[in-house]
């Protein structure tokens, strides 16, 4: 029996992992984008109709993970909101001017969510030195470390991922991530050991009403994860 996180981007997104039997949701907005911090009417609304657990994307613009001290600000704010809204764990990241962690400021988050769950997001698929990036992570007190194993998915990653589940020995959940479907979620958790898979299983909703392309920077499309696809990767995770 495998743990399944799905990545919603919207109350839709939420209400249908829950409704197919996801263990665990993780919020966010803008996943064209890999993925930004959503805005507290969305944590509030899921909050209030979604018991399973829900972990918060603490991200506050895209881009690369190095922030200033003002956006450090930002996310400490966003941190304590999701706490006040009820979410049960946030995932972070932060990286220095040299790609590593940047342990002062992931300690600074850490803190901020004392008691909450942590996860640290993909930010970990550019350090590096990833096998030391695991035990400042551990050190930290982090449960999981969200990853494709450096690699453009979960697959292609898998011994990298292998190797982080072989260090981890326990003390931090490694959770794949990147191309994980119902054709590949058995064999890839039998090539890496993992028991905790993320994803989205979006697909592309359109608009309901007709629509012009003069205005191409409007996008009437948006990306909904799908209750068929998280039913039938959870159908093989319980194979």
């Amino acid at each position: 029996m495998f743990t399944i996180e799905i990545c919603a981007a919207t109350l839709g997104s939420a209400l249908s992992a829950q409704a197919v039997g996801a263990h665990r949701i993780e919020l966010c907005s803008g996943l064209e984008v890999g993925g930004l911090t959503p805005s507290l009417g969305l944590v509030q609304a899921v909050r209030t109709c979604v018991y399973i657990p829900m972990y918060v994307l603490i991200r506050p613009r895209e881009g690369h993970f190095c922030y200033s001290e003002g956006e450090l600000s930002i996310m400490l704010r966003d941190i304590a909101l999701c706490r006040s809204a009820g979410a049960d764990g946030v995932a972070i990241g932060a990286l220095d001017a040299q790609g590593r962690l940047h342990e002062r400021h992931l300690r600074r988050l850490a803190e901020a969510a004392c008691g909450m769950g942590l996860t640290c997001h993909r930010a970990f698929d550019l350090v590096p030195n990833p096998a030391e990036a695991l035990e400042i992570l551990v050190a930290l007190g982090f449960q999981r470390i969200l990853t494709s194993g450096q690699a453009p998915s979960a697959w292609e990653g898998r011994q990298q991922l292998r190797q982080l589940v072989e260090q981890a020995t326990g003390r931090i959940a490694i959770m794949p991530a990147g191309g994980i479907t119902a054709y590949n979620i058995r064999t890839l958790a039998e090539a890496t050991g993992a028991t905790e898979f993320h994803l989205s299983a979006k697909e592309r909703v359109q608009s309901p009403y007709p629509t012009r392309n003069t205005l191409p920077e409007l996008e009437q499309a948006h990306w909904e994860s799908s209750a068929r696809h998280i039913r039938e990767v959870l159908e093989q995770s319980k194979a």
